[in-house]
This record gives structure tokens, C-alpha cells and sequence, in this order.
């Protein structure tokens, strides 16, 4: 059932929203976790480079898929809060025709291009046969990775955040009682571990749609809704595809990274591999700060309640930034600490530490311009987030990471410098475009700016 966010205090309604959310993300990042830590105990650095090369391609893939969704977020948010029921009943059975679509044509030409995708990455030698299998049974479960997505990102869109918690959480567990399974128990190394995650995300799929066909969503889908719609699919498209790109070519920035780091051998991809993974669940507030402001802030765009859209974004920022703080401290006093719960490699563990002191201080920036991406997003802007992002990218994080790869070959220190230096470019961006919008923009005259 469909909740109002635009009444009641804007911390309360932050906090109650985002609790439910950073757990989703705690345990969607916890199963994608365990895949690297329990190949860890079963099997070499061969088997741990291919996985974590693996799940990174992955991670791209559905966080392109997230992205593309929050269009539909963000229209069955401003519906809502405008209590237009019909128009949110059109925008979900777009949504759903839309990702069907999408996730048929996505499945088969992944998996025709699996081999060029693990010879891109500079794949080790000793990890090409690991990283394959695990790339295409996990591209085989394309459509189920895009349906719990889109189950999410609808329940999300209504204001509710706690039935996607529950259906992750049913993923993470059995993600991780089938790692044991394939991994420990039958042997199948990278393989066991995508048929693991595979398996997981189906079993999630099916117990959400047995929830929604059980429960009453307050929202009543007929056959026409279904139907491709030009104007909403073009409000989706409108508002997801800059986010999907945006998200796409931050993890290819990471994934070009991942390359320098594989083209200096073993030990350096797994770190490198590993670090990832850590920075992952660092960034599971100003993810969750990001997915709160614009799901919120659709809601009270609707509702015209500009002024609530605002402080919603400043709590977030204030959130975030404590919490980044708070990554910076641990993580530069026990580095060594974290790699080694992934790693019983001395060099690994050497130089996995090196990456993540420099690397950590991107949760600080990034938790900025995270939460100012999704106020964007809320307002249908989300062409700011793309076009900060690129710049971000092309100009700091991939030019410095490749200088570091070059100029500084004993340490993984200077490459870690990349990420947060391109966040704090997309930060000062961000709050730039902010500060003109408050100049030029009187939002408490502006219906919804996703229609000017």
C-alpha cells in the first residue's frame, strides 16, 4: 500500500525511510560479499581475481539497472504524492513491459560477448577460465536481477522501503547458504559462486511476486496499463537513462582502474578486487541518502511542498558526511585488519591496505554529491548527475589512475587518490548547480519542474 512522505517531521520520515533502505543495500552488498569471502576459504587468488573481476562486471550491470529505474521511482513518486492513482498504475505496467524488454536483449547479447568482456578486463591469465564461467551463468540471470529491481524500485516509488528489505534479505540468505553448497561442498569454484547469486535472486523473484499477488498494493493494475504508453515510457526514459549512463560510466571509471590494477599482475588485481568490495559497503549510506532524497523528494515535488524537498536533501547531506567521517577513521587505523578478512596473502593484504588508505576518503565526497544527484533526480534534472559524473571521470579518475599505474609501480597508494579526487570535482559541481538553481529557480511557484 501506497505511503504519504510529505507530512510529519522531514527527520523522522529521513530517517524511518533510509533505515529500511541502508539495510537493503547492507545486505544486497553482503551477498554480492559473499561470493569473494567464502571463495576465499575454499580456493586460491586465481578463483578470488576471477570472482571479484566477475562481480564487478555484474555490479556495473545492475546498477546501470537501478539506475534506468529510478525513472520509474521518481514518476510513481510525484503520482502518488499528487494522488494520481491511474498515473501510477500506467507508469508501473510501463515499467514492467519495459524491463522485459530490456533484460531479453541484455541476456543474449552479454552472453555473445563474454569472452571479449573478460579479455577487456586484462584478466590474469590463470583467472580467464574462472571469470567466464562466472560471467555467464550470472548473465543467464539477467531477467531475475532486473525483476527484483523493478519489484524494488515500485515499492520504493509508493513510499515503501521495508518489503524491498525483505526480499533482499530472503536473497542474501540463500546467496549464502548456496555458496556453501556449490563452493565448499561440491567444489565448483567461480562457477558454484554465480550459480549461488543465480539461484538466490530467483528464489527472491518468486517469494516478492507471491507477496504482491497476496497483499493489496492500494494500486490496481488493469491490461491497458501494460500497454506502452509514449508519454510515460518517455518520462521514464526521460529520468532513468541519464541515470543508468551515469552509473555505467562511474563503474567503467572503476573498471578501467580494475584494468590498471590487472595489467600489474595477480596479487594487485585481487587487492585492487578485494578494496572494491570494502568501498561497496562504505558506500551503502550515501547510496541509501541518495535513493531517500529523490524517492522523498518525489513525493513532495508532487504535493508541491518545495521547501520539504530541500531539507530533506540537507539532513541526507549532514547524514552522509557523519558517516563518511566515521569510514575515514576506522579504515585508515585498521586497513589491514579488513583486507585480511578476505586475504591470508601478505602481499595482497600489503598492498590491498595501501589502496584502501588513500581510496576511503571517497566516502566523504562522494556522500555529497551522492545525496545532491538524487534532489536532481527528484526533480527530473537528472542530466546534472550524468554530466558531473563524465567530467569526474574523464578528466580525474581515470587520467590520474592511469599516472599513478605508470609512475608509482611498488604501491597501489597513488591510484587510490583517483576516486575521491574525481568526487570532490562532481561535489563542488554539484553544490555550484544547487546554489544557481536557489538564484534563478522560485520552487514554491513550481508545480513540477519535470514538466518545464
Amino acid at each position: 500500500m501506497e505511503k504519504n512522505l510529505t507530512t510529519g517531521s522531514v527527520l523522522k520520515t529521513v530517517l524511518f525511510f533510509s533505515l529500511p533502505y541502508l539495510l537493503s543495500y547492507f545486505l544486497q552488498t553482503l551477498y554480492g560479499m559473499a561470493d569473494l569471502f567464502i571463495i576465499g576459504q575454499f580456493c586460491g587468488v586465481e578463483s578470488t581475481t576471477a570472482v571479484s573481476i566477475g562481480s564487478q562486471v555484474m555490479h556495473m550491470l545492475t546498477v546501470m539497472i537501478v539506475g534506468l529505474a529510478m525513472g520509474a521511482t521518481v514518476m510513481i513518486g510525484q503520482a502518488v504524492g499528487g494522488g494520481k492513482k491511474e498515473s501510477a498504475a500506467q507508469t508501473i505496467g510501463n515499467t514492467i513491459t519495459l524491463f522485459l524488454i530490456v533484460s531479453i536483449i541484455l541476456t543474449a547479447v552479454l552472453l555473445l560477448c563474454v569472452k571479449p568482456i573478460v579479455h577487456v578486463m586484462s584478466t590474469p591469465k590463470e583467472a580467464e577460465a574462472g571469470a567466464v564461467s562466472y560471467l555467464t551463468i550470472c548473465f543467464i540471470g539477467i531477467p531475475f536481477i532486473t525483476a527484483y529491481n523493478i519489484i524494488g524500485s515500485v515499492f520504493r516509488g509508493m513510499g515503501d522501503s521495508k518489503r524491498p528489505m525483505y526480499f533482499i534479505a530472503v536473497a542474501c540468505a540463500a546467496n549464502i547458504v548456496l555458496d556453501y553448497v556449490f563452493i565448499g561442498y561440491m567444489g565448483l569454484g567461480p562457477a558454484g559462486a554465480a550459480l549461488g547469486t543465480t539461484l538466490a535472486q530467483t528464489i527472491s523473484v518468486v517469494v516478492s511476486l507471491f507477496v504482491v499477488l497476496r497483499q493489496r498494493m492500494g494500486i490496481h493494475l488493469k491490461a491497458a496499463d501494460f500497454r506502452i504508453n509514449r508519454e510515460t515510457m518517455n518520462g521514464i526514459v526521460k529520468i532513468g537513462l541519464p541515470i543508468a549512463f551515469q552509473d555505467g560510466f562511474v563503474q567503467i571509471g572503476f573498471i578501467v582502474i580494475t584494468v590498471f590494477a590487472n595489467m600489474r599482475g595477480l596479487n594487485d588485481a585481487a587487492a585492487v578486487g578485494i578494496v572494491e568490495k570494502i568501498i561497496s559497503i562504505l558506500f551503502l549510506v550515501p547510496s541509501a541518502m541518495l535513493q531517500t532524497v529523490s524517492a522523498l523528494g518525489a513525493q513532495n515535488i508532487g504535493a508541491g511542498k518545495h521547501d520539504r524537498v530541500r531539507r530533506v536533501l540537507w539532513y541526507a547531506v549532514i547524514m552522509a558526511v557523519a558517516w563518511g567521517a566515521a569510514a575515514v577513521i576506522v579504515m585508515e587505523t585498521n586497513a589491514g585488519f579488513f583486507i585480511g578478512m578476505f586475504a591470508d596473502n601478505a602481499k595482497v593484504i600489503q598492498l590491498g591496505s595501501q589502496y584502501l588508505h588513500s581510496y576511503v576518503w571517497d566516502c566523504i565526497f562522494a556522500g555529497i554529491h551522492f545525496c545532491f544527484s538524487g534532489y536532481f533526480c527528484a526533480y527530473g534534472l537528472s542530466g546534472v548527475s550524468f554530466v558531473h559524473n563524465m567530467l569526474s571521470i574523464l578528466c580525474v579518475r581515470i587520467p590520474v589512475s592511469y599516472l599513478a599505474s605508470r609512475y608509482f609501480v611498488d604501491t597501489l597508494f597513488p591510484m587510490g587518490i583517483a576516486p575521491p579526487a574525481g568526487s570532490l570535482l562532481s561535489a563542488m559541481i554539484c553544490i555550484g548547480v544547487f546554489l544557481w538553481m536557489e538564484k534563478y529557480k522560485n520552487y514554491d511557484k513550481t508545480e513540477n519542474l519535470t514538466q518545464t
